[in-house]
């Protein structure tokens, strides 16, 4: 009792109490095991959402895509700048992470961890010399987190490993984090939630036939004695049962007076493809994709699908490649690389329109002297061409050897005929 009323005083003033110990029944437990209980009843978390279709989707969508993505390491120079291919961190990222993972995988996988799990993880192997070598991906789980939030201090990274648990320096340990350091099934576990249970209801719905329960019932009073009156129940729910599971192929025949009342479906099932198709547009919004790119159509047409898929890549993958490449800088490159060095995603892949709009860009942009032909050509994996280099007009610049008249006579008469009367 006093105990009790202490932590009623704690409460009031702001305080808590620190717990010791907890049971399996109290709901604090939860969070210690990782698992979030929604409304629902269904447990949302990791492996669990991504049974969802359209988390799957948006899931796949979005690491594959970072994934696919070309990432490269460039040379800052006075004026422009150059890759830097001779650095050992231009391999990591745009060739090989490791001897048996490619960097496009190791995007894909850390990528999905952070999405799913809250976090993606990889360990730096470096040379005796400090010089990055590879980058192995830890697996979720394994990795805890430690930030001081009293002191502006760097975070301390506690893996598990197969010596034992092991520290590592925020430049050892390649994060990528999320928005808010929570994955997006986390804070959508309702939504996601409540999607996993319709499906399951119409599973559930389908595998008894798609027909709600039906109502038995006769005019007579069933026996009061027990033993009749349940054996009575018992023999008509097996006939019900068997008549059911063959997809009421075989007739049901009652006797007895008894008779019987089909239900019809409520207004919940009748609504069950529009529910489902909310579901879809509540997901997309979780994730920040366009609803048509997890294929729910119903608003899609030609003109705002074109805008969607522009808004994808600048609402949706922007943010996650340039958490890429801040990862990346912090610890494939030292203090005083950072002035000089920066990562970059070609993105070109993405823009790529169809194939009239895109020679009609090129063409402008060898007309306004911006690019060169052999610059355009390279864009289009096409191999240079001899006296391509050059920034001209091919509209208004003349090629082939120039004519010089023999004599200046020549020239006055020809210019005499060309003047107008």
């Amino acid at each position: 009792m006093l105990r009790t009323n202490v932590s009623r005083v704690f409460k009031a003033l702001g305080f808590s109490l620190e717990k010791k110990a907890y049971t399996l029944s109290d709901p604090d437990i939860y969070p210690l095991f990782g698992i979030t209980p929604t409304v629902s009843g269904m447990n949302v978390g990791g492996e669990n959402a991504i049974r969802v279709p359209a988390v799957l989707q948006a899931v796949r969508l979005i690491s594959e895509n970072i994934g696919s993505l070309p990432c490269k390491l460039y040379h800052d120079l006075e004026q422009g700048k150059t890759q830097a291919k001779e650095h050992t961190a231009h391999r990591i990222v745009h060739n090989r992470a490791n001897g048996w993972t490619s960097a496009g995988q190791l995007r894909t996988e850390l990528t999905r961890d952070a999405l799913i799990y809250g976090g993606g993880f990889a360990k730096v192997i470096r040379s005796s010399d400090g010089r990055p070598l590879e980058l192995i991906r830890l697996k979720p789980g394994t990795v805890s987190v430690y930030e001081d939030s009293l002191a502006d201090l760097p975070p301390v990274y506690r893996v598990t490993e197969s010596n034992g648990v092991n520290e590592y320096a925020h430049t050892e340990i390649l994060h990528i984090r999320p928005f808010g350091n929570k994955s997006p099934v986390t804070y959508g576990r309702e939504a996601i939630g409540l999607s996993a249970i319709l499906e399951n209801h119409g599973a559930n719905l389908f595998k008894g036939g798609a027909r709600p329960p039906a109502v038995l019932s006769r005019d007579k009073a069933i026996p009061s004695d027990p033993a009749v009156g349940d054996n009575t129940i018992k023999k008509l729910g097996e006939r019900f049962r068997s008549s059911q599971s063959d997809g009421f192929k075989v007739p049901l025949i009652l006797d007895d007076g008894w008779n019987y009342n089909q239900m019809a479906l409520t207004s919940t099932d009748a609504q069950y493809l529009e529910n489902r198709a909310f579901q879809i547009d509540d997901i997309a919004r979780i994730f920040g994709v366009p609803p048509h790119m997890l294929f729910e159509l119903s608003r899609a047409t030609w003109s705002n699908s074109e805008e969607m898929a522009r808004s994808f890549l600048q609402l949706c993958l922007r943010p996650w490649l340039d958490r890429w490449q801040d990862a990346y800088a912090t610890v494939l490159l030292s203090e005083d690389e950072q002035d000089e060095y920066s990562f970059e995603f070609v993105i070109d892949d993405l823009q790529r329109a169809d194939t009239a709009t895109r020679t009609d860009s090129f063409g402008k942009l060898v007309a306004a002297r911006i690019m060169t032909p052999n610059e355009a050509r390279a864009a289009m994996n096409m191999p240079p061409l001899p006296g391509g280099d050059e920034l001209a007009n091919p509209y208004t610049s003349v090629s082939g050897p120039k004519t010089i008249p023999e004599n200046k006579d020549s020239l006055d008469d020809r210019t005499s005929t060309n003047q107008p009367e």
